[in-house]
């Protein structure tokens, strides 16, 4: 490809990734407010500065044999696969159109088709459940790799333990991804971590890996990738941490009185809409017309998702018995 063509597309694709952390970033403002209305009930956690992860992170993957198996903060990567914001409004508002039929809430979306497969509502469990998943992989030959999102305070689970021991032992294709947003809730990640480099825990079970900066969308993209292309073509477990920040609460519930404003602000200026939106005006790829389009756009999706859910019927009595297995 020429290189004119080459910049063109290299332009359409960070485009293309930018509108996927946008629509992400209104919808999750339009859920904060919809909380606040009492609209949304129920524990929700906000993916408000992470963007660049999920984002960067499955467009380096093929949902078609690939998988992503997330924490309770999956809005994200629920968006990023591709699921419909109406339905996933609709989850949130505990509507039988939603994704998981109102039963699941905020932090349990799925979509088996798309290959997403949760949202995990108690800290670490999804661990053994996307190694199990990439097993299935090994098992069947498939090629497909398996992403596992988890954050700083599942590092100590026994579950994250056990899972890479298992993985490293058996080979499986999958890629460990701790998503460290710098609080445990909200407990900095430093002051109940003996281990600041998370890498180093990969380590400790032969499982390369490497330290990834979650602010720059092209960075982890980058990133993934290469990860992606290693565990397939040597047939190992990877481990990357992925440095990144949420802007909110732990969850809405949550004030985050434990950090300074000046702190907030720092990395407000790292955001990574903005980093993505200041390099495609810097190279004259995108202009104050277009991000204003781009940005009423999904502002509208999302108002489009909150009419829906607020349409859409309750869930019966009697779906309260379905898809229960005994």
């Amino acid at each position: 490809m020429a290189s004119g063509k080459a910049e063109r597309a290299d332009a359409r694709f960070e485009r293309d990734l930018l509108g996927r952390m946008l629509l992400i970033r209104r919808f999750e403002e339009k859920a904060a407010q919809m909380y606040g209305l009492k609209k949304i009930g129920g524990f929700c956690h906000l993916y408000i500065g992470q963007e660049a992860a999920a984002v960067g992170a499955i467009a380096a993957i093929d949902l078609a044999r690939d998988y992503t198996v997330g924490a309770y903060r999956d809005h994200g990567y629920a968006l990023a696969c591709g699921m419909d914001p109406k339905g996933l409004m609709a989850e949130l508002f505990g509507k039988v159109t939603g994704v998981s039929k109102g039963k699941g809430g905020s932090m349990h979306f799925f979509d088996a088709a798309r290959h997403m497969f949760g949202g995990n509502g108690i800290v670490g469990a999804q661990i053994p459940v996307a190694t199990g998943v990439a097993l299935k992989c090994r098992y069947r030959n498939d090629g497909g790799v398996v992403l596992c999102w988890f954050g700083d305070g599942a590092i100590h689970q026994g579950s994250f333990h056990e899972s890479l021991n298992m993985a490293k032992i058996w080979n499986l294709p999958i890629i460990y991804i701790c998503e460290n947003n710098q609080y445990g809730m909200g407990t900095d990640f430093r002051r109940v971590s003996s281990v600041t480099d998370f890498v180093v825990m990969g380590d400790s079970y032969g499982i390369p890996g490497k330290q990834v900066n979650g602010m720059d969308v092209l960075e982890v993209y980058r990133d993934v990738s290469e990860a992606v292309n290693r565990v397939r073509a040597e047939s190992i477990p990877m481990f990357l941490e992925i440095r990144t920040y949420r802007y909110r609460g732990h969850s809405m519930s949550d004030p985050a009185k434990y950090r300074t404003p000046e702190e907030l602000e720092s990395y407000k200026k790292q955001d990574p809409i903005l980093i993505s939106r200041s390099r495609l005006e810097e190279a004259g790829k995108l202009t104050d017309k277009d991000y204003a389009a781009m940005d009423a756009e999904y502002k509208a999706v999302c108002d489009e998702a909150v009419k829906f859910a607020e349409d859409s019927p309750e869930p019966g009595l009697s779906d309260l018995y379905e898809d229960v297995l005994a």
